[in-house]
């Protein structure tokens, strides 16, 4: 059994489920391309590795794709309370969560974050927006309430989380998630590279 689990926390790929706030910016279908351009490209640098285990927590309801992943439901009224479950009902052993719109994460920057989890209980991959695209515990019982009186997609989601926090945090690199037109054209850029 694999004492690391990475979770990636998605949304259903279809019109009206996934990237809304992107949706109001560069359209529903374009919006949609992204995010399964993007999932498929998680899911190939991530989901088979053999140093963790990888989980694919998806928001209302099972997602037939892809088979080889195994997925669960998200559980919880708000985004903090679905996080927080997801966090502690894995079998034993550190976890890692990310989300599904991080083009530029790579499995050492998952890597990086298992290691930082040797040295604190928890670990952020803080995001260019204020928030953060990977949180992780060491083990279950460390933070509880971490994401209590979070004010989610401001500039404040990190350190609103570092607040619920009795230890200093380990971070791993920055990295830009793209909820909004000008963070999608951001990534076009990188991705014609």
């Amino acid at each position: 059994m694999k004492r690391r689990h990475l979770i990636i926390f998605a949304k259903p790929p279809r019109i009206g489920r996934a990237k809304r706030r992107l949706a109001a910016d560069i359209g529903a279908m374009e919006a949609l391309r992204f995010y399964r351009h993007n999932m498929a490209s998680i899911l190939r640098k991530l989901g088979r590795d053999p140093r963790w285990q990888c989980w694919l927590f998806v928001d209302k309801g099972a997602w037939r794709w892809p088979k080889a992943i195994l997925r669960r439901t998200q559980v919880g009224d708000g985004l903090g309370a679905r996080m927080e479950t997801a966090l502690r009902t894995l079998p034993p052993g550190a976890v890692v969560l990310i989300g599904s719109d991080i083009p530029c994460v790579s499995a050492n920057d998952i890597w990086r974050a298992f290691n930082g989890l040797g040295k604190s209980g928890v670990v952020f991959g803080p995001a260019e927006d204020g928030g953060f695209w990977l949180v992780g515990l060491a083990n279950r019982r460390i933070a509880p309430g971490i994401f209590k009186n979070v004010r989610w997609s401001t500039e404040s989601t990190l350190d609103d989380c570092i607040v619920n926090l009795s230890q200093i945090p380990v971070y791993v690199a920055k990295r830009f998630d793209v909820d909004n037109g000008s963070a999608y054209f951001r990534w076009r850029g990188l991705d014609s590279i």
